[in-house]
């Protein structure tokens, strides 16, 4: 039986670390979720206990969501990550890219978060992981 996961939150809105929660823990109840509100927050707690797992708001006031997700990407590369934004442009999507992290389209809903879950259960073939 594998380890149970765990998810960091980030997102500088309670409202949408609450909702992003509660669909994880109702999907996964065995993986452990916790939050950070900003993106220096998240990166003192990954460094001082990496999650398998993170979900990361772009806007966020501080050091923007795609800096913190470079940061964490370049120092824990294991960490599989997911930038929610509702900033939709192309340079936001191939900024993502460039770094080595999956683009999820805001609203947070079922639909955002199950595509976040799918891209971090993938394999490093690219297939469902076991």
């Amino acid at each position: 039986m594998t380890q149970p996961k765990t998810l960091l939150i980030v997102d500088d809105s309670r409202v949408s670390r609450m909702m992003i929660r509660s669909l994880v823990v109702a999907k996964r109840p065995a993986w452990t979720v916790v939050e950070a509100g900003s993106g220096e927050e998240a990166m003192a707690m990954v460094a001082a206990q990496c999650p398998d797992y993170c979900t990361m708001d772009i806007n966020m006031p501080g050091v923007l969501g795609t800096d913190a997700a470079e940061q964490i990407k370049r120092d824990n590369p294991a960490v599989r990550l997911a930038l929610f934004s509702a900033n939709i442009q192309e340079s936001q999507k191939t900024r993502a890219s460039e770094i080595g992290v999956k683009f999820v389209a805001k609203p947070v809903n079922e639909k955002s978060v199950l595509e976040a879950l799918a891209y971090f259960e993938l394999d490093a073939a690219g297939g469902p992981a076991a």
